[in-house]
């Protein structure tokens, strides 16, 4: 027994070595009236404190700042009132209420598809989704810089997995070509979480008409960020209007399963499909993680009901974002050189460092000057490209901004 657990120890003492070890924080939002009076309110969302003290955190996926908004937080209180805290069970037995109804008909109606089918969480819905829609015989054409829950949804599936060189269209393309598989099945990352950058959906879409192929994207990051109402990235690139799907692209939509989670932009919990009904209808009836888990709370689906209105009702938010993105491109214009920060139209902002180790320093260093950016190390990225991922949300003022800019400048490297 004691050499068994010694081989965990020597396995915790490498990663050690390599600057891998992960550490857990514990973090909480400032909501008291005392933490946030009128001098502090415009920190509502952004300071929080992490292992009890008191940071500007730039670690969020809150994009929006939604996750303290009051109408969402109200919202929730309300429906827990009438509907308690928890499902009790899978929602094909008695964990579906009227409020998750709702929630799947406004965000059909949001991303322009004809319906919606919402999971208890992001990780869930794909390793659920994938091997619903593929199986053996089947084949997975997946991005190398998809996310785990693709990359796991493909591994379920027991179809043969192809993995493409990331956004390389072409080698994609012959994949597909050479495939003799039924059933094809390309998936990506919409807005790829690591580095920012949106991949091209419409020759993607294009590709797998021509190739009889289903296409899966994953707009965790695009979703409320992206678009004039925060559809996402559909609308992004004109493939969905206020009217719901653009007319040209109906019959090629017909080939795409939308996927977006709402812990991110939205800033509650949970995930959704959408796409064709059948298809949607196909994934209820199969996707494991759905038939044979408790749902979500309906105090969720009433507070993402109410997220979902502020999301298209305020363009504000997204138009802030980008401000922020620019003030923070200008400060860095003095950091080191070898550092790099990823082009990208989003919220996230990866500046890539390099090294495990020169990585955490300036982590720490940003920790003792308040701030909060949490460095990313393999095997989130790959080996050599550690980063900082600076995450923006509305809730950011500029000054903010100016402060993380020089807090990051005023760092020397060892």
């Amino acid at each position: 027994m004691n050499e068994e657990l010694d081989g965990f120890d020597s396995a915790l003492a490498d990663l050690k070595a390599r600057h891998l070890l992960r550490r857990r924080r514990q973090v909480a939002p400032l909501t008291a009236p005392e933490e946030l009076d009128a001098a502090h309110e415009a920190d509502r969302g952004t300071v929080f404190e992490v292992d009890g003290q008191r940071r500007l955190s730039f670690g969020s996926n809150d994009y929006l700042g939604l996750a303290q908004h009051p109408k969402v937080i109200e919202a929730a209180q309300a429906a827990a009132a009438r509907y308690g805290v928890g499902a009790t069970a899978s929602p094909l037995v008695c964990g579906h209420s009227p409020a998750h109804e709702a929630l799947e008909q406004e965000l059909a109606q949001l991303v322009g598809l004809p319906r919606a089918l919402y999971f208890y969480a992001g990780f869930a819905a794909n390793v659920g989704i994938v091997p619903a829609l593929v199986g053996r015989g089947d084949a997975v054409f997946s991005d190398a810089l998809n996310h785990a829950c693709l990359i796991d949804g493909a591994r379920l599936s027991r179809a043969q997995v192809e993995v493409y060189p990331h956004g390389d269209l072409a080698a994609l393309e012959q994949a597909l070509a050479a495939s003799t598989a039924k059933r094809k099945l390309v998936l990506t990352d919409a807005v790829f979480s690591m580095d920012g950058n949106v991949a091209d959906v419409p020759a993607l879409l294009a590709l797998c008409e021509r190739h009889h192929a289903w296409l899966l994207i994953d707009d965790a990051h695009g979703f409320g960020v992206l678009g004039a109402r925060g559809e996402g990235t559909l609308s992004h690139f004109g493939l969905a209007d206020r009217d719901g799907v653009a007319p040209a692209w109906r019959g090629r939509l017909s080939r795409l399963i939308y996927m977006a989670t709402l812990g991110k932009a939205a800033g509650v919990s949970g995930a959704f499909v959408a796409g064709d009904p059948s298809v949607v209808e196909w994934i209820m009836q199969r996707a494991r993680s759905y038939m044979f888990a408790t749902g979500a709370p309906a105090m969720l689906a009433e507070a993402l009901r109410a997220s979902v209105r502020i999301i298209g009702a305020e363009p504000q938010r997204r138009q802030h974002l980008a401000v922020l993105r620019e003030r923070l491109r200008e400060g860095l214009r003095g950091v080191p050189e070898h550092w790099r920060l990823l082009p990208s139209e989003t919220a996230i902002q990866p500046l890539v460092i390099g090294s495990n180790e020169e990585a955490l320093a300036v982590m720490n260093h940003l920790e003792q000057h308040g701030v909060w950016v949490p460095a990313i190390r393999p095997p989130t990225v790959p080996v050599g490209t550690a980063r900082l991922r600076i995450s923006l949300s509305a809730a950011h003022s500029v000054d903010h901004v100016e402060q993380l800019c020089a807090a990051l400048a005023a760092y020397q490297p060892a």
